[in-house]
């Protein structure tokens, strides 16, 4: 297989890595602006050959495209994509710029349209879905998560890449990452409490901690606290009813459900993968698994997890919580 990726900065860089790790045989067709990355993709052997624009790449005829650069560049990107024939496999959007056009372009041309939501592919998440549902009775959850900003990518100014911008925001893309699976799991959301501050000398053009009470249609009650200032990066989710109660830390050696009076550990995992660059909760798996998944949606064998018309719902969401 022969995939273009467009963006070659640290998640373009791994998706490339990833996926030569799921087949030595893929070849990668690079893709970015900047001489300097495409240099380095080729450098670390990420990059099999490496194009400065998309018709250049297009040229060479790849089998399908992954988008991995900023989110308000996506949109442009993935109509010239479609516009080349190809398949195309996107990082989080954050925004529905384009979505209405792109949707109907994609179903037009009878080309998949794969939009990531990773944390659906974590296999905690996972279970802690068929844990509420085998239950089948209204629970409540907390769920915080929080990281400092400057440490997301400190080796680049956190005003210098997307979460410096206002409508892409450190905030918004912890909802953007979370929110997918809280809703697959928990159900559509009827009502939502929204309570903002700033906590920090960041000086950021957005709130840096949004507290969220969330009401679903099914009864269930969540609250959701994201910020950018927790200095060690944190996850902590913990779910209970009358008969069930879970806790995860975030990582796949922290899933606990309390069971014969005691706080037992849950293995959802044989084995994972880290990258030491990242916090302990980012697991390499996850990403395997859905990039497999894509991979079996061009082929015809597998449906994706998540999708554009799911995806519209959830940045409503988001719309709706920074309206508040």
């Amino acid at each position: 297989m022969k995939l273009l990726i467009v963006g070659l900065g640290s998640m373009g860089k791994r998706r490339a890595r990833l996926c030569k790790g799921i087949d030595a045989a893929t070849q990668i067709i690079g893709v970015d602006t900047a001489e300097s990355r495409r240099k380095e993709a080729a450098e670390l052997q990420l990059a099999d050959e490496t194009c400065a624009t998309i018709a250049e790449a297009a040229a060479l005829h790849p089998d399908a495209a992954l988008v991995c650069t900023a989110p308000l560049t996506h949109a442009a990107i993935i109509s010239e994509l479609l516009d080349c024939g190809l398949p195309v496999f996107t990082e989080l959007n954050l925004v529905s710029d384009g979505y209405t056009e792109n949707m109907a372009k994609a179903a037009a041309k009878n080309l998949p349209l794969f939009l990531s939501s990773t944390m659906l592919y974590r296999r905690e998440t996972q279970y802690i879905k068929a844990q509420v549902q085998q239950f089948g009775k209204p629970v409540h959850y907390i769920y915080h998560i929080g990281q400092y900003l400057p440490d997301w990518h400190p080796w680049e100014n956190y005003k210098n890449f997307f979460v410096g911008n206002v409508r892409t925001g450190g905030v918004r893309e912890i909802f953007g990452i979370d929110l997918p699976w809280l809703l697959d799991a928990f159900g559509e959301v009827e009502s939502v409490t929204v309570m903002k501050d700033t906590l920090s000398d960041l000086r950021l053009p957005y709130p840096d901690c949004v507290t969220l009470l969330l009401r679903h249609k099914n009864g269930v009650q969540g609250v959701l606290a994201a910020d950018v200032v927790s200095r060690k990066a944190v996850r902590s989710f913990e779910c209970f009813g009358d008969g069930l109660h879970l806790f995860w830390e975030g990582n796949p050696k922290a899933l606990y459900e309390f069971r014969d009076g005691d706080k037992q550990f849950v293995d959802t995992y044989t084995s994972f993968e880290h990258d030491s660059r990242y916090s302990d909760n980012i697991v390499e798996n996850a990403y395997v698994d859905e990039l497999t998944n894509f991979f079996g949606v061009l082929q015809g064998s597998e449906a994706p997890r998540w999708s554009f018309e799911k995806d519209l719902a959830a940045i409503a969401l988001m719309d709706k919580i920074e309206q508040a």
